[in-house]
């Protein structure tokens, strides 16, 4: 268990998830018919392969709302290249941290999507379910009720979010913190004393697990997938990953 509890107050600092978007006009690849001077016209040429994937990809302009992340966005859309592409497109609007998304921004995303596809997926949601349908999906996989099945369920979620952390650093420091007992609590420190004691497998106090909880996972710090992800989530804002937490955070 952590020897401090400081690291475990609240910070605001929400990510942003959302959905919009408006489609543009798709820019399709013209192929020349040959004129011929015989009875039989030439056969138009074959576009290479390359050129034919190019003529697929279009444009269209994304405004985000709250709940959105880069990794939802670029699978939604197909985006050649994934969050990395679609982050480096849009950093001027966007800023140095692809995980923190204001609400109301205007992004261009490239999509391999049809267009009617694409303005479909381009309909304004409500709230984040985006978010929460991203974590169902995660969690439809069939994972072992035990510390190796919580991690990966884990891990599924996070990756759907946009959330960093590897199978390592969360196994290091939940057997630092609990010992891998998901109903872990710590009665001693100074959490504990102020009546927010540090609770689950990566032990999270209320505060903490209320601000950084991931939509579609138990809201219960002692759910072991709902704390791994609501852990790794506030690590990420504080430390960059979890994987870059040695002790008390």
């Amino acid at each position: 268990m952590a020897a401090r509890g400081k690291h475990r107050r609240t910070r605001t600092s929400p990510l942003t998830r959302g959905v919009i978007a408006a489609g543009t006009g798709t820019a399709a690849l013209a192929l020349p018919l040959l004129g011929a001077t015989t009875a039989s016209a030439a056969q138009p040429a074959k576009a290479p392969a390359a050129a034919q994937a190019a003529s697929q990809v279009r444009s269209v302009t994304y405004t985000t709302v709250k709940g959105d992340t880069l990794y939802g966005i670029a699978e939604k859309y197909d985006t050649p290249g994934g969050w990395r592409q679609l982050h480096k497109d849009n950093r001027k609007a966007l800023g140095g941290n692809p995980r923190l998304i204001h609400e109301g921004v205007e992004l261009k995303v490239r999509t391999t999507k049809a267009g009617k596809a694409a303005d479909k997926a381009s309909t304004p949601a409500r709230k984040s379910s985006q978010s929460v349908a991203r974590a169902t999906q995660a969690s439809v996989k069939t994972y072992p009720n035990n510390l190796d099945g919580w991690i990966r369920q884990a891990m599924g979620i996070m990756a759907q979010n946009g959330i960093p952390g590897s199978y390592e650093g969360i196994h290091r420091n939940v057997m630092r913190e609990s010992s891998g007992n998901p109903q872990a609590v710590n009665n001693w420190d100074s959490n504990a004393a102020a009546g927010t004691p540090s609770k689950g497998l990566l032990q999270t106090i209320d505060p903490t697990f209320e601000a950084y909880h991931v939509a579609g996972t138990a809201f219960d710090p002692y759910d072991p997938v709902a704390n791994i992800v609501a852990a790794c989530n506030y690590a990420a804002h504080r430390y960059g990953s979890i994987d870059n937490v040695w002790g008390a955070y």
